[in-house]
C-alpha cells in the first residue's frame, strides 16, 4: 500500500504533465524507484502505466486527424525494433548502473526537456516526403532504443527531431510522436513482461491513474497549463532526486 500511495498520485501528475508539456517520464520513473522498487522492475512497471496513458493521447490526435498513417506506421515499426533492442540492453545492465544513470541523467534530461519548449515557434519547412519519411524512421529507431533502455524525455526528443529535422508542423509531429511513443512503450513492455520485470497489479493501478492524468491534461489550455506545471515539475523532481540519492 505504501508503494501505491507514492506511485499512483505521482503517475497521475506525470500523465497531466506529459499530455500538456511532455517529459512525464521524468516524474513517473523516479517515483517507482522512490517507492523502493528495484530499477529493472521500475522500468518495466513504468512502461505498463505509460503505455496505458499514451493510448488516450494517441486516440485524441487520431480523432483530430493529426496522424499521417503511412509515415507513422513505418516509423512505429522502427521504434519497435529500437525499443526491443534498448530493453534487452537495459536487462543486461546491473541495477547499480541503472540507478547511477538515473542520478546522472535525470537532471541533464530535465534541463534539456524544459529548456526546449518553443516548438510552437518552429515553422513547417518544405522537405520532400521521402526525406521526411527517412528522418522519421531513423529518429524513431534511435529514440526507440533510448525509450526501451531508459525513457524519460522520449516524447520531447521526438518532437524536436520531427519539427527540427523533418520539417513537420507541430500538430503532425505531435501525432506522429504519440504513435511512435506508444509503439516503443508496448514493445518494451512486452520485453519486460517476458522477463518477469513488471509488477502487474501496481502497473494496472498506476496505469489507470496515468489514463486519468492524460485525460485531465488534454483538457487544459496549453499556455496556462505550462505556467502551472513547470514549477510543480521542478519541486517534485527535487524531492524524488533527493529520495533516490538517500536510497
Amino acid at each position: 500500500m505504501y508503494q501505491y500511495l507514492i506511485v499512483c498520485p505521482l503517475v497521475f501528475l506525470a500523465g497531466v504533465i506529459d499530455s500538456i508539456a511532455g517529459g512525464g517520464g521524468l516524474i513517473s520513473l523516479p517515483a517507482y524507484m522512490a517507492a523502493g522498487i528495484p530499477p529493472h522492475l521500475a522500468l518495466g512497471t513504468n512502461k505498463m502505466s505509460s503505455a496505458m496513458g499514451t493510448v488516450v493521447s494517441t486516440a485524441r490526435f487520431a480523432r483530430n486527424k493529426y496522424i499521417d498513417g503511412k509515415l507513422s506506421l513505418l516509423a512505429a515499426l522502427f521504434a519497435i525494433l529500437g525499443s526491443v533492442l534498448g530493453a534487452h540492453l537495459s536487462l543486461l545492465a546491473s541495477e547499480g548502473i541503472l540507478k547511477g544513470m538515473m542520478i546522472v541523467v535525470l537532471p541533464i534530461v530535465g534541463f534539456y526537456v524544459f529548456k526546449n519548449k518553443d516548438l510552437d515557434k518552429k515553422r513547417e519547412r518544405d522537405i520532400s516526403y521521402k526525406r521526411k519519411l527517412i528522418i522519421a524512421m531513423a529518429s524513431a529507431f534511435t529514440v526507440g532504443c533510448y525509450d526501451g533502455f531508459y525513457g524519460p524525455g522520449t516524447g520531447t526528443f521526438l518532437l524536436l527531431l520531427l519539427t527540427g529535422l523533418a520539417g513537420m508542423d507541430v500538430r503532425s509531429a505531435s501525432g506522429t510522436t504519440k504513435v511512435i511513443n506508444l509503439s516503443s512503450n508496448v514493445a518494451a513492455l512486452v520485453t519486460f513482461l517476458i522477463n518477469g520485470k513488471v509488477l502487474i497489479p501496481l502497473g494496472i493501478a498506476s496505469g489507470i491513474f496515468s489514463i486519468a492524468g492524460h485525460y485531465v491534461g488534454s483538457g487544459l489550455v496549453v499556455k496556462n497549463g505550462l505556467k502551472i506545471v513547470r514549477p510543480v515539475i521542478f519541486i517534485v523532481l527535487i524531492c524524488l532526486f533527493v529520495k533516490i540519492i538517500k536510497g
